[in-house]
C-alpha cells in the first residue's frame, strides 16, 4: 500500500533526532513514511528519487543553506509544487522569514518547535498528498479499463463463470462433506475436533491415491487469556465467535475450518500448490485476525499465531502432521516478526531443547543454584552509590555462570517463570532491607531510600506482580523508593487500561519504573509519557559509541535532553571509561552503571564493596578499571 512521504532535513544530528521522535508516532501508525537527510545535497537526491507531502527544511545548514535547497526543489518540474515548512532558531530575522516565502515556503516554524503544532501542520499536507494519490491510482485505474472495455469484458465474464463453475462445485463439495460429519462446535457452529480428525484421515487417504497434497493451518490467538481474565468469559466467547467469522470469510468455500477448543483453529486446505496457497490463506487470516474486535462496549485486539505442516513432507499420518503444525504455531508465536511459519525438523530440536532447559531450570530453583547479581549505579554529581540493578545468575553444574539472557528465553512455562519472579522479589527485598540497614547505620545515611532495580522474566505484566512484590515490601519494611521494576517494551504490551492500572498501583505503593536498555529495540518516548515512568536507560550501545565520528554524542544528548524534558531519571548503563563518564557528567545524565565504577557484585560484595557510599569520580582506580 502506498503511503505519503515526509522528508525531514537538518544538519545537525541532536536536531535531527529531536525532531524526528516527535513524528515517529504517526510514522509507526503508518500514517506516513518518515525519511532524514543531513544535508540539501542529500535532500536534493530524495527529491529526485521519489515524491513527497512536505518537506521540514532547515535554514541555517553549511555549503548549501536552506533557502537555496529550497530553490533547487522547487525548480524541478516534478517537486516544484511540494510544499516546504522551513525551521529555524533566528525568532527576530523578519527578513529571513520574506525570504523563505519568496522562495515558496508553506510555513516558518521557529525552534524550540510545540509538537502539536509541527504535528497538525505536517498531517494536514499528509492527508492533501494521501487524498491525491488516491485520486491519481483511481484515474490510472480507469484509464486502463478503457484501453480496451470489450476484451476486457469478456475476459472477466469467461473469469467469472470459471469461477462461478468452480465455485458451485467445491460449495456442493463443502456442503455433503458438512452433511456426512454433521458434527459442529457449539459455539462458533464450526467443525469441532471429532469431525476434523476424520476429515484429516479422508485427506490423507485421498493424497495417497492422488498423490495431491494439502496443508494444514493450526492457529492460536495471542493474549486470549489476558482478555478472559480482564474482560470475563463472555467476551472471550464472543471474540471466538467473531474470529470464527473471520477464519471463514478469508479461506475458500472448499477449504475446511474447525476449532479444536479454547482458542486453537485449524484450516485444513486440499487442492494442487496447497503450499503456496496455504502461505496466501496464512497471511490473510493474519491480516484478518490483527484489526480490532469490537465486544460491547470495549474495542480489543489480539493477534494470531499460525503454523503450517503439509502432508506428506511433514508428517506419515493425521496425528503427527497436527503435531508438527502445532509445533510450528508455537514457534510463530515466540517470533512475532513473523507470525506465520512453516513446520521442519529443526523446530522439533529446538522444542526438545527448550524443554530440557524448562527441566534443569526447575531443578536449580529447587537446588538454590540460582543467586543475583549486584551491579551498583553512582550519581555522577555526589558520587554516592545510590541504586543497584539486581541481574539474575544461574550457576550452571555444567556450563558454568549463565547471565539470564542465556537461558530464560528458552523457557516459556508461564508457572516457573512466575515462580523466579517471586524468588527474585523476595531475594532483592531482603537485600534491599539490609544493605540500607547497614549504609545507614555505619553513615547515618539521610535523604532517599537506596533502591534495587529487579527485572522481570515473565513476558508480559499482571496482577500477579503485586501480589509478590507489595507484600515482600511490608515484610522487609521497606519505605517507598526502595524498589524499581525494569521494563522493556515487551513488558508495556496488553490492553491499555489493565496496565494502566497495574502501573498506577505499583506507582502509588511506591515502586519505581524504568524504561530499560532504551534504543536497542527503537522504544518509543511516547510510551515513558504515556506510562509516566520515573527513569529511562540508555541502552549500552549507545553509551560506547561517545566520542566517535559517527554523531554518538549527539545521539546521547538528545536522548539525554528529551527524557527530561518528560521530567525522567537518566541512567547510563554500561560505562567503561573516563571519558564516558566525563562526557554523561557534561550532558547532566544522573546515574551511571559499569565496570568503570563497580562489575556485578555478589550480595556481600554489594555490602563489602560499597560500605563507603560517598564514590570519588577523581579516583586513579577509574583508571585501572579502564585498562
Amino acid at each position: 500500500m502506498h503511503i505519503p512521504k515526509v522528508l525531514l532535513v537538518n544538519d545537525d544530528p541532536a536536531s535531527l533526532y529531536a525532531l524526528e521522535s516527535l513524528l515517529l508516532d504517526a510514522a509507526d501508525q503508518h500514517l506516513y513514511e518518515l525519511i532524514t537527510a543531513s544535508s540539501g545535497k542529500e535532500a536534493l537526491r530524495h527529491v529526485l528519487l521519489q515524491e513527497f507531502a512536505v518537506i521540514l527544511l532547515d535554514v541555517s545548514m553549511p555549503n548549501m543553506d536552506g533557502f537555496e535547497t529550497a530553490e533547487a526543489i522547487h525548480s524541478h518540474p516534478r517537486s516544484a509544487g511540494t510544499p516546504i515548512i522551513f525551521i529555524t532558531a533566528h525568532y527576530a530575522d523578519e527578513m529571513n522569514r520574506l525570504k523563505a516565502y519568496q522562495k515558496g515556503a508553506a510555513d516558518y516554524l521557529f525552534t524550540p518547535v510545540i509538537p502539536q503544532i509541527l504535528q497538525a501542520k505536517v498531517a494536514v499536507f499528509v492527508e492533501m498528498a494521501a487524498k491525491n494519490l488516491q485520486l491519481r491510482i483511481k484515474s490510472d485505474e480507469l484509464a486502463r479499463l478503457n484501453q480496451d472495455l470489450r476484451v476486457q469484458r469478456l475476459q472477466d465474464l469467461e473469469r467469472i463463470n470459471a469461477e462461478l463453475e468452480l465455485e458451485i462445485k467445491e460449495r456442493k463439495q463443502a456442503e455433503q462433506r458438512a452433511h456426512d460429519l454433521s458434527t459442529r462446535d457449539a459455539l462458533t457452529n464450526l467443525l469441532n475436533r471429532r469431525a476434523l480428525i476424520q476429515q484429516l484421515e479422508h485427506a490423507v487417504a485421498t493424497c495417497d491415491r492422488s498423490g495431491v497434497g494439502f496443508a494444514l493451518l493450526f492457529l492460536d490467538l495471542d493474549k486470549f487469556k489476558q482478555i478472559n481474565d480482564n474482560y470475563g468469559h463472555e467476551a472471550g466467547d464472543e471474540l471466538l465467535r467473531q474470529v470464527a467469522a473471520r477464519l471463514s470469510a478469508a479461506v475458500r468455500v472448499a477449504d475446511i475450518v474447525a476449532r479444536l477448543g479454547g482458542d486453537e483453529f485449524v484450516v485444513l486446505i486440499e487442492g494442487k500448490s496447497a503450499s503456496s496457497n496455504a502461505a496466501r490463506v496464512g497471511r490473510k487470516i493474519e491480516q484478518a485476525c490483527a484489526l480490532p474486535f469490537d465486544i460491547g462496549s470495549h474495542r480489543l485486539k489480539t493477534a494470531a499465531s499460525i503454523g503450517i505442516a503439509l502432508y506428506p513432507e511433514d508428517g506419515a499420518n493425521a496425528q503427527a502432521l497436527m503435531k508438527n503444525a502445532d509445533t510450528a504455531m508455537y514457534h510463530a508465536k515466540q517470533n512475532t516478526a513473523a507470525p506465520v511459519q512453516f513446520f521442519h525438523e529443526q523446530l522439533n530440536v529446538r522444542e526438545r531443547e527448550r524443554e530440557q532447559w524448562t527441566l534443569d531450570l526447575r531443578k536449580a530453583l529447587a537446588a538454590n543454584q540460582l543467586e543475583l547479581r549486584y551491579q551498583p549505579q553512582v550519581d555522577l554529581r555526589s558520587g554516592r552509590v545510590i541504586a543497584a540493578e539486581a541481574l539474575l545468575t544461574w550457576r550452571h553444574p555444567v556450563h558454568g555462570p549463565l547471565e539470564a539472557a542465556q537461558f530464560l528465553p528458552q523457557v516459556q512455562e508461564r508457572t516457573l517463570l512466575d515462580r523466579i519472579d517471586a524468588w527474585v522479589i523476595a531475594q532483592g527485598c531482603s537485600q534491599a532491607s539490609l544493605w540500607q540497614s547497614l549504609s545507614g547505620s555505619a553513615h547515618g545515611v539521610q535523604g532517599p531510600p537506596l533502591c534495587i532495580w529487579l527485572n522481570l522474566a515473565t513476558p508480559q505484566l499482571h496482577a500477579d506482580l503485586l501480589h509478590a512484590l507489595l507484600p515482600a515490601m511490608r515484610k522487609h519494611g521497606l519505605t517507598p523508593g526502595s524498589m524499581g521494576i525494569e521494563l522493556n517494551e515487551k513488558l508495556l504490551l496488553g490492553p491499555t487500561e489493565p496496565l494502566a492500572q497495574l502501573l498506577m498501583q505499583l506507582q502509588s505503593a511506591g515502586v519505581r519504573t524504568a524504561l530499560d536498555d532504551f534504543g536497542s529495540a527503537r522504544s518509543s518516548l511516547a510510551a515513558c509519557k504515556r506510562w509516566q515512568l520515573n527513569a529511562l536507560k540508555i541502552d549500552r550501545s549507545f553509551v560506547h559509541g561517545i566520542g566517535n565520528d559517527e554523531g554518538g554524542t549527539d545521539i546521547v544528548a538528545a536522548v539525554v535532553h528529551l527524557a527530561k524534558a518528560l521530567s525522567m531519571r537518566v541512567i547510563a548503563l554500561g560505562v567503561e571509561t573516563r571519558l564516558q563518564m566525563e562526557v554523561l557528567q557534561e550532558l547532566g545524565c544522573h546515574l551511571c552503571q559499569g565496570d568503570l565504577f563497580y562489575p556485578p557484585l555478589t550480595a556481600s560484595g554489594l555490602l563489602e564493596q560499597t560500605s563507603d557510599i560517598n564514590f570519588n569520580l577523581n579516583s586513579p582506580t577509574l583508571l585501572s578499571n579502564e585498562e
